[in-house]
């Protein structure tokens, strides 16, 4: 009895730890939230910074807000402007969607089928990439609680509003360099990947 409740606590502290490691994996890997929002606002001056810096800072940030592809479908637009692999093995997609319609977006198809994701809802977490060369398919990565490593649109996307989002996935091998982006019913998207930081 006594062996069985401790085998019992030793399972809980285990999930517990692995938990806790995987927030905190999210929470130092995402990007997205209040400091994206304050950023853009302070565009501004980031460029007469960047002049004073050097050259490398000024000519990054251009590329940041080129948009590598789109997918619109009635007054959904999907713009990507991102799509990079960075060194822990993955791929960071990222852009901005905007609601042009008169109605609260809630992207409810964009979730993905999945039961291990219904606790995802109104985000990206059904987003896939394409490697149609090599003839596979990258889901978004998701934690041991199926929470997506991607973002949550938190009350929808109002009419008129635009959002930033994001996902990431694992990175398809170094020689695949096209890749097509797909979420919900949206027309896929045709994205060069680029080398991360």
């Amino acid at each position: 009895m006594n062996f069985r409740h401790t085998m019992k606590g030793r399972r809980a502290l285990t999930a517990v730890a692995i938990t806790t490691g995987l927030v905190l994996t999210v929470a130092g890997c995402g990007g997205g939230g209040d400091d994206d929002k304050s950023d853009t606002g302070a565009s501004s001056s980031a460029p007469a910074k960047s002049n004073d810096d050097g050259g490398d800072k000024e000519s990054q940030a251009p590329e940041e807000n080129k948009v590598l592809a789109e997918s619109k479908q009635g007054d959904i637009s999907l713009v990507i402007t991102s799509a990079a692999r960075d060194t822990g093995g993955y791929v960071t997609v990222s852009g901005t969607v905007n609601n042009g319609g008169s109605k609260l977006f809630v992207a409810a198809d964009w979730r993905g089928d999945e039961k291990e994701l219904q606790g995802n809802a109104s985000s990206v977490a059904g987003a896939s990439l394409v490697d149609q060369a090599g003839k596979k398919k990258y889901l978004v990565l998701r934690d041991t609680e199926g929470r997506c490593l991607c973002t949550r649109f938190v009350g929808g996307v109002k009419s008129g509003e635009t959002a930033d989002w994001y996902a990431q996935f694992p990175a398809p091998p170094e020689g695949t360099t096209k890749v097509s982006f797909q979420v919900g019913s949206m027309p896929p998207a045709s994205v060069e990947l680029s080398e991360g930081e």
